[in-house]
């Protein structure tokens, strides 16, 4: 199994086929781009496996050796913005010798042009120790876990273009806001979210595709850190809040949550919640997938593990920063970035991981054939475009059939062009015909066959 590859949550290993569900209508899945994360296509399946992946290592993009920062700074956040990616995070330290802070919580800014090198720009904003040459960027309520974002609603007046979340002195959840993401102030003197337990990074964000602000913030639940969520047209006035749902997967301590719209499929939210141990006082970031925000999917994994690589394993010492960005050198990844050597030392670190694109979960086949057969679906478009990756004797072929499952010539599993190798976006083709305008809109189903073979993710399109 390849370093990369984590888990294996079994669909069905048989024979035959297992039918899922049957769709009333068919799903119009138009030109929208789909993740194979959960069975919401899925309708007859065999031999097929849901596989959970690991982000790949990378370096070290941070240390916080500042004065004002220290071994205990945290709560990252990062969001790329134009030509340029944002980072903020709590400046904090803790004297191992003598048990106890050494300076006030505030909150820092960095900057980069190609999200590896970063830069701590002297603001002078805020000053700290009797100088105000820091990259100090808020120091008033709310610096323990300031959360900002960049506000994505196209009706977001100027001098809010960027907002955040912070808890305020009585643990409440305060709102924030600034024109330039440098420049912070309270949109409110009252809290905005009451209900909860905040002491940890509690977040939010635009989702364009519900066209509303969700937040998700940490609870107790029945002595069990959880995780709760409410959604806002204005981002001040909150509807009633909603405790995550499961799904029959067993309670867990999950402090972070780091949950977000995924940039290709934004109707798709992905969270990566970080799991406190508390016997060990440890913590490991997870994964889980939503399609509601409230009903989520969760896998029991780490998927960074506490030695993935180095000064993981201390107390809170490998939480998942909040954000995913695509670099300008490698366009075919996702980074993601993981604190480490928390509590330890002069400074703890932030260090870059990274996914290909849509490899979080894949469907996979092993050495036997396994096969999958779709929902009736319409699409718009004249292709079919696959991301998967196949062992060198490994392949995938595909076939279109009508809703009630007969096969549509020419496009069968037999005049399939067999797809091999690793691509991010491969057309399907058959030897006849690659071109299936004449389909779209019509009711049809995906029968896809592989062998030693991952299928990631699905899109029709015009191309």
């Amino acid at each position: 199994m390849s370093r990369s590859c984590l888990s294996t949550h079994v669909i069905l290993i048989a024979a035959a086929c297992h039918t899922i569900t049957m769709a009333a209508e068919p799903i119009a899945l138009g030109t929208r781009f789909e993740l194979l994360v959960d069975d919401y296509l899925l309708d007859k399946i065999a031999n097929v496996t849901w596989q959970l992946h690991r982000p790949n290592p990378k370096e070290v993009v941070l240390v916080t050796d500042e004065p004002w920062e220290g071994n205990t700074s945290g709560y990252y956040t990062i969001f790329q913005d134009g030509d340029r990616y944002r980072m903020y995070y709590r400046g904090l330290h803790y004297d191992e010798q003598q048990k106890r802070l050494t300076h006030r919580e505030v909150t820092c800014y960095a900057e980069s042009r190609d999200g590896i090198h970063w830069e701590k720009p002297r603001l002078g904003l805020f000053e700290f120790n009797g100088s105000t040459n820091n990259n100090i960027v808020w120091d008033g309520p709310g610096t323990h876990n300031f959360t900002p974002f960049k506000d994505l609603n196209p009706t977001c007046p100027p001098e809010a273009k960027y907002k955040a979340l912070g808890s305020g002195p009585d643990s409440r959840l305060l709102a924030f806001q600034s024109p330039d993401g440098i420049h912070w102030s309270l949109m409110q003197e009252k809290p905005v979210i009451t209900e909860g337990a905040f002491d940890s990074q509690n977040l939010a964000f635009w989702d364009s595709n519900a066209q509303c602000y969700r937040a998700y913030w940490r609870i107790f639940k029945n002595g069990v850190r959880d995780i709760r969520t409410a959604t806002s047209k204005d981002f001040v006035h909150w509807e009633p809040w909603q405790d995550l749902d499961y799904q029959g997967a067993p309670p867990e301590h999950l402090y972070t949550n780091a949950i977000l719209p995924y940039e290709r499929a934004p109707h798709i939210l992905l969270g990566f919640p970080t799991r406190f141990l508390p016997q060990t006082q440890q913590v490991e970031p997870t994964f889980m997938v939503s399609r509601d925000g409230v009903r989520w999917r969760r896998w029991l994994e780490a998927i960074i593990p506490l030695d993935a690589p180095q000064d993981r394993a201390g107390n809170r010492s490998n939480y998942m920063a909040w954000g995913m960005v695509r670099l300008p050198h490698n366009p075919a990844e996702y980074s993601m970035y993981a604190t480490e050597a928390y509590y330890t030392g002069p400074a703890s670190r932030l260090r870059r991981f990274t996914y290909r694109v849509d490899g979080f979960v894949s469907l996979r086949a092993e050495t036997s054939v396994g096969e999958f057969t779709t929902k009736p679906l319409t699409f718009s478009g004249n292709k079919l475009v696959f991301n998967f990756l196949t062992k060198p004797d490994g392949w995938l072929a595909v076939e279109i059939q009508d809703s009630t499952g007969k096969p549509i010539a020419p496009f069968t599993l037999d005049n399939c062009d067999q797809l091999k190798g690793d691509s991010i976006g491969h057309v399907v083709t058959w030897r006849t015909n690659g071109d299936l305008s004449s389909l779209a809109g019509v009711p049809v189903r995906l029968r896809v066959m592989m062998k030693n073979a991952d299928l990631f993710s699905l899109q029709f399109r015009s191309q």
